[in-house]
């Protein structure tokens, strides 16, 4: 038998060991996509994220055929990890006073985290984005029903209040997170009656 050929029996060793091999590269670049992207916010390129990922950039748009289906991916993760982080503060507090607990957490997560700030930033049109986007609406609007934000707010003015400051920050380089907590009391202010 010609050892170039392949025996059934070989064939089958080697296809659980490529998808083996194509799971193991596939986390490596989805862990070096959450670092370039954290540190280098929507400036982080795919080159970037293969080379973090010792794999060439076809690995990468194997599992991911455009950078936006990538950062899709980053900021649904970190999004996960920002509800794991305000649950237990968010369970803890009364309807009324949840959207300006959230807008205080939300704020000083996206303190330490580029991409998603950056992502808030900028209005990116995510799914993922926008799930959060409505989330806050509606924290506001029990907010409006308890008296404590103006009766007039609309969805336009929450989402241009906090994504303006958001960008601000953002292209400030502001990184302190008790500066941030500053701009979310401020935005809080904003939509007081």
């Amino acid at each position: 038998m010609n050892p170039a050929q392949t025996t059934p029996q070989n064939t089958s060793q080697a296809a659980p060991r490529r998808r083996v091999d194509a799971r193991r590269n596939h986390d490596r670049v989805f862990a070096a996509a959450l670092e370039v992207f954290g540190q280098l916010g929507l400036q982080g390129t795919v080159p970037q994220v293969a080379e973090r990922a010792d794999v060439g950039k076809a690995t990468v748009y194997r599992s991911y055929p455009t950078k936006e289906d990538l950062v899709e991916a980053v900021v649904q993760h970190r999004l996960a990890e920002l509800d794991r982080a305000t649950e237990p503060t968010m369970a803890r507090v009364d309807t009324a006073h949840a959207f300006s607990t959230y807008v205080i957490l939300l704020f000083e997560n996206l303190a330490r985290d580029r991409l998603l700030s950056e992502a808030f930033a900028e209005g990116r049109s995510t799914a993922h984005i926008a799930s959060l986007v409505d989330r806050l609406v509606g924290l506001m609007e029990a907010a409006k029903t308890a008296g404590l934000v103006r009766a007039d707010a609309s969805a336009l003015d929450l989402r241009v209040v906090l994504c303006g400051m958001c960008l601000q920050l953002v292209n400030l380089a502001v990184r302190d997170p008790a500066l941030w907590r500053r701009y979310a009391e401020l935005t809080l202010q904003a939509l007081r009656p």
